[in-house]
């Protein structure tokens, strides 16, 4: 049963994307399914997300961060620069309506995703470096993400700054020091590895009950607006997303980076914690029900995205390495 258990797990991070992609098309047919991830729930859920990243951090990736200060510096500055100001300027060429601008600039202003340091991983880029800058955006994010929506968003709708500070803190910080303190506790028990090949599936699972649940919420809007506003949408987490990347790779170019450490800075500013942007759109901007949608679908298409990049960079290397050999 629990080689069955590992071998799922292992197989839903393999294909996160279209496990994700398949609850979203199914809840929207079946709206009802995930009815119940709203409100607490949700918060709960995406503290399962973040305790389940804790489980993984050692003491040694977070000597990281006083190996590095440079660098982590460079990537933090980049992750909470680029992507607020990427998502404030889209907001006003494509003339956002108020709720989807607030869920694309909350996006923005959100720290790095977690599974960048697994595309990081798959792309021969600098996974220590990946796992220091997650960790400092993680750190940083209580206070800069309110901060950041304060400038970028108080024009729309006034910010619960305080609010939004302990929301985070609550659900990213302290499940993720939870998590660091059971895997510095127990990790030397023989059952703890066991345990940890389990939170990749598990942290899918969690990520696709939150998508499920904003689907369920916005399905009548949806319904109601047809496929353009589904489109428009996407249009615009594309080129947030797309501009992250390649703004991300031109800061670690301007910074005199090597190829690993660009690669890296480019998936962590373009992929964005987008279940933590949905839970605060939930929980702050209820009035805005839309102001989710944006968060939902950077959920499924980040891994989409950081997956296809990985893989170009792959390529680029196999075909690199074909050239020297010739």
């Amino acid at each position: 049963m629990l080689k069955i258990l590992q071998q799922t797990s292992r197989w839903l991070a393999s294909n996160a994307s279209l496990f994700i992609i398949a609850i979203a098309v199914f809840t929207f047919f079946v709206p009802d399914t995930f009815g119940w991830v709203r409100g607490n729930t949700q918060t709960v859920i995406l503290g399962l997300i973040m305790l389940t990243m804790g489980l993984t951090l050692t003491t040694e990736d977070f000597k990281i961060l006083a190996r590095r200060p440079l660098d982590i510096l460079i990537g933090a500055c980049a992750q909470f620069f680029i992507m607020p100001c990427v998502a404030w300027l889209l907001v006003r060429v494509f003339h956002l309506e108020p709720a989807l601008a607030l869920g694309i600039l909350l996006v923005g202003c959100c720290p790095g995703g977690v599974s960048s340091n697994i595309m990081s991983y798959l792309c021969h880029g600098d996974v220590a470096f990946s796992v220091g800058m997650t960790c400092a955006s993680t750190l940083l994010a209580p206070v800069m993400t309110p901060l950041l929506m304060e400038l970028t968003a108080g024009a729309i709708i006034e910010i619960d700054t305080i609010g939004m500070f302990l929301n985070i803190l609550i659900v990213t910080i302290i499940p993720v020091g939870i998590g660091c303190f059971l895997n510095y506790t127990y990790s030397h028990k023989p059952s703890f590895p066991t345990i940890q090949s389990l939170m990749p599936g598990l942290s899918v699972i969690c990520l696709a009950c939150i998508v499920g649940g904003v689907i369920s919420t916005v399905h009548d809007a949806l319904i109601a607006r047809g496929l353009l506003l589904f489109v428009w949408t996407f249009a615009v987490v594309f080129c947030h997303n797309s501009l992250g990347y390649l703004l991300g790779w031109t800061s670690g170019k301007l910074a005199g980076f090597n190829t690993a450490k660009k690669r890296t800075i480019s998936i962590e500013v373009g992929m964005q914690n987008a279940g933590l942007a949905t839970v605060l759109a939930s929980t702050f901007f209820a009035a805005q029900p839309l102001s989710v949608l944006p968060c939902a679908i950077s959920c499924a298409w980040h891994s989409i995205s950081g997956t296809i990049l990985a893989g170009i960079f792959q390529k680029w290397d196999e075909r690199k390495g074909v050239r020297q050999k010739a």
